[in-house]
């Protein structure tokens, strides 16, 4: 049987090395990056506890070789640039375990390295399509396989026949876009900076924290090798692009600071760092697509955020792309030790969809209701105090608690 994984990212090594330890599986991993190349991904992020629970689920050796580059993520704090505290959640109280702040660059190298020599890097993919279809008795036509062409360093190449394919190129997949068209983006009306530095804040700066100005907000948190990382969003117009006037120094330090008071020393750290590293700020608008988990064809399966790009609100992009991973990775294990074969792949994918369609529908929901404090009028200090009620903290609870699974 032949798998071919589009993409080794988050969700794509997971998967591929799973495969790739199966006898008899005939497993390619194409990446686009040339080898040791996470140039791409020089910032941080935080795992939620879903997270760390699926991948240690999964495989315990993997969950350590991630935690070895990794400070563990054990508190929530809100506050607003005045330094006035809002929320202060131990992670404890809504998780069975903590979760993790680790650099990108850091989480691809160790899977990445993990994956092994099925991963092939400097790939990019050109094409891609069905084979011929066969006609089956009752008239149907029968999709038994999949070719995708790529260049490689420059050198066309071409797969065939290939069983299952697995699309995990990202939120802007080709895949996704050449089989079942371009989705449907929703943009939110919110803007996000992302700045990745070396530690100077003398202690200031360490687990996760934001702070709130109106709807203005940064959040920052220590990782690995001692750097700060620090994002901020800013309301604007869904759909519109981010002003240039809101990329300069004056607009930092107008967005953050109180009208009745300084900045707090944590803020006041944040906002002179953003201010001197104004080319090193990557910009991003908040936006989602639909949840796509596999293509009309039933060969093609659709992982992370090729499947569902999710706002990052709740840090749960890499989050689901972990959880969501080590439950294929697990199903398709167990299908295949127990001698499915290429005949069974639709309905296994069909599996997939229905063990993770809900799950993803309430993380995308929660996700995106999370936002409410950045959107243009938002009261940060009323909805950040509704996030202490029930509801929400048992929507946390859910959240951090409850992880897709196979069986």
């Amino acid at each position: 049987m032949k798998v071919v994984v589009v993409g080794a990212g988050v969700a794509g090594c997971i998967v591929a090395r799973a495969l790739a330890a199966l006898p008899g599986l005939e497993v390619s991993c194409l990446e686009q990056v040339v080898a040791d190349d996470h140039s791409e991904s020089g910032t941080g992020l935080n795992i939620g506890p879903n997270g760390l629970k699926a991948l240690q689920r999964h495989s315990q050796a993997l969950a350590d070789a991630v935690l070895a580059e990794s400070f563990l993520w054990h508190d929530w704090r809100i506050s607003l640039t005045d330094g006035t505290v809002l929320f202060d959640l131990p992670l404890k109280n809504v998780a069975d375990n903590p979760g993790i702040r680790i650099r990108w660059s850091e989480l691809y190298r160790v899977l990445r390295h993990e994956a092994g020599p099925c991963v092939q890097f400097g790939c990019e993919v050109t094409g891609v399509g069905y084979a011929d279809p066969a006609v089956s008795g009752a008239g149907r036509a029968v999709f038994d396989h999949t070719w995708i062409e790529y260049t490689q360093n420059g050198a066309a190449k071409r797969i065939d026949d290939i069983d299952l394919l697995i699309s995990c190129d990202g939120r802007y997949s080709l895949l996704r876009q050449t089989l079942c068209g371009v989705p449907d983006i929703k943009h939110v009306g919110v803007s996000i900076l992302r700045l990745l530095v070396p530690n100077t804040s003398g202690g200031l700066v360490e687990d996760y924290e934001q702070w709130f100005n109106g709807p203005n907000r940064m959040l920052g948190f220590r990782v690995p090798e001692d750097h700060i990382y620090v994002s901020g969003a800013f309301p604007i117009e869904p759909g519109a692009p981010i002003p240039d006037e809101m990329k300069t120094a004056a607009a930092f330090r107008r967005a953050f600071t109180p009208a009745g008071g300084p900045l707090s020393a944590q803020c006041a750290w944040l906002v002179d760092t953003l201010c001197n590293n104004l080319p090193s700020i990557h910009w991003s608008r908040l936006q989602e697509s639909p949840a796509l988990f596999r293509d009309p064809g039933g060969r093609v399966m659709f992982l992370g955020d090729s499947a569902n790009g999710m706002v990052p609100t709740l840090g749960q992009g890499a989050t689901q792309a972990i959880e969501g991973a080590c439950m294929v990775a697990d199903l398709l294990t167990a299908k295949l030790n127990a001698g499915g074969g290429a005949a069974e792949v639709p309905a296994w994918l069909e599996e997939v969809e229905q063990r993770r369609r809900e799950r993803i529908k309430f993380v995308m929901e929660f996700s995106l209701y999370s936002t409410d404090t950045m959107l243009a009028g938002a009261d940060p200090v009323a909805g950040t105090r509704k996030k202490l009620e029930p509801p929400y903290m048992e929507n946390l609870k859910r959240l951090y608690r409850d992880i897709s699974t196979y069986p």
